[in-house]
């Protein structure tokens, strides 16, 4: 009875050495799995296809291109019917604009914008001869006049690649001004001797227009750029005043307008990053 109790013990004894080698083993043979580092991934979506936009102030130097007016058969102002040439020049003046645009691509984007130029004072004169009681005399004409616009233009823009956050670009554009002339006041001078000062009530039309552009773009923020820029204008000619008894219609030439702008564009949707952690991967050693 003795021997089996004996026996009984040592059985359990070596079942339990087993045991606790197996277990030993098996820790040698695998180690604990550790947990995926939390490694966080940043996507920035293309910068394409986005709504902008715009504001823009500046100056605008004005070209005026000359005027022309008939004059009719009178004692004051010679025989028969001719045509008169105004010759003057406009002072710079403030111009102050705005618009809407899409960015279609990273190289190409279009804008429709309105831009408005403040009163922009006008001097100008004429040269030739006055009759009077069948003498004729040596007169002058001095004018002065201003002039105002307001031009909306559809435009489209090549930007030339982003260059450590500066982008140059080339546009142009098309539309109409609507240009708009104050009374314009008339002073007859020289030898004649009926010298005075008329006035002649200013006209306002639109004209055909198109622009040429070029300039460049700085990022300052994600979405928002500083814009530096040159454009120029051709403005159509059109009606400038209204005539009097001995003066007809004024009709000018056009305009060249040369602009410098400096404005602000903000994109909407543009290019954000978006930060996110993907899920743990497990890693085997």
């Amino acid at each position: 009875m003795h021997n089996q109790i004996r026996s009984f013990i040592a059985g359990a004894a070596l079942l339990a050495v087993a045991g606790a080698s197996q277990s030993a083993f098996a820790a040698d043979f695998m180690e604990p799995m550790p947990e995926a580092p939390y490694v966080p991934e940043v996507v920035v979506p293309p910068s394409i296809g986005g709504w902008y936009l715009r504001g823009d102030v500046g100056y605008s130097w004005a070209k005026f291109r000359d005027a022309s007016y008939a004059t009719f058969g009178c004692d004051e102002c010679g025989s028969g019917i001719g045509e008169n040439q105004l010759d003057g020049d406009l002072k710079g003046s403030f111009l102050i604009g705005g618009g809407i645009g899409y960015q279609v691509t990273d190289y190409f984007r279009t804008d429709l914008t309105a831009d408005y130029l403040t009163r922009s004072k006008f001097s100008g004169s004429t040269v030739g001869t006055c009759t009077s009681g069948g003498a004729e005399f040596a007169c002058t004409s001095n004018d002065s006049s201003k002039l105002s616009a307001l031009s909306i233009l559809a435009n489209a823009y090549v930007d030339l690649g982003n260059f450590n956050g500066f982008t140059p670009y080339v546009g142009a554009g098309i539309g109409g001004t609507r240009v708009k002339w104050s009374a314009l006041e008339n002073t007859i001078g020289g030898d004649f001797d009926q010298s005075g000062t008329e006035h002649h009530d200013g006209a306002a039309s639109w004209r055909f227009t198109w622009a040429l552009m070029a300039g460049v773009s700085i990022d300052l923020a994600q979405n928002l750029k500083l814009d530096a820029g040159y454009r120029y204008r051709r403005v159509e000619g059109g009606n400038m005043f209204a005539g009097s008894d001995f003066v007809g219609k004024g009709y000018d030439d056009g305009l060249s307008l040369h602009d410098v702008r400096l404005g602000l564009r903000y994109q909407f949707g543009g290019p954000s990053a978006v930060a996110y952690a993907p899920e743990p991967l497990p890693v085997y050693k």
